[in-house]
């Protein structure tokens, strides 16, 4: 006899699923990385890069990282053109980090990227991705 199933196990179950399928699907956005010539830290850094700036230690707190890897990483991103560096216009002493219009560009591209459905997705009926759309339109992620 099966036990009864609950709520959380099934949360668990579902969790389980979108989360292979999320990793399942890793390889088509390092994919997109490379083609920009990104690795997955440099694509991780300029997306939490807007066109304000932040100091480099609020940026190592945001990456999990000590300041100086996130000096390196940020000396990356300026190389490639996709990230600079501006005066603090309340300290000049800080130096804030910020996208290029570069930089904005490739966000943009790597999320056009991003964005396109692993073909196990696009080859789902009409009916089972109206239901995802429905379901996930449930979790308010974009409003988060």
């Amino acid at each position: 006899m099966t036990p009864p199933r609950d709520a959380s196990n099934r949360a668990d179950e579902a969790w389980r699923l979108m989360f292979s399928f999320l990793m399942s699907s890793a390889p088509q956005r390092l994919a997109a990385q490379q083609r920009l010539g990104l690795t997955p830290n440099d694509s991780r850094a300029l997306f939490s890069l807007g066109a304000d700036g932040k100091p480099i230690g609020e940026l190592a707190r945001e990456w999990g990282c000590d300041p100086s890897t996130a000096t390196w990483l940020v000396d990356r991103l300026e190389r490639s053109g996709l990230a600079d560096r501006i005066p603090s216009s309340s300290d000049r002493r800080v130096k804030l980090v910020r996208a290029t219009g570069k930089g904005a560009e490739t966000k943009t591209e790597l999320l056009a990227a991003y964005h396109q459905p692993p073909p196990e997705l696009a080859s789902l009926s009409e009916s089972d991705l109206d239901a995802l759309v429905r379901i996930f339109g449930k979790l308010d992620v974009e409003g988060a």
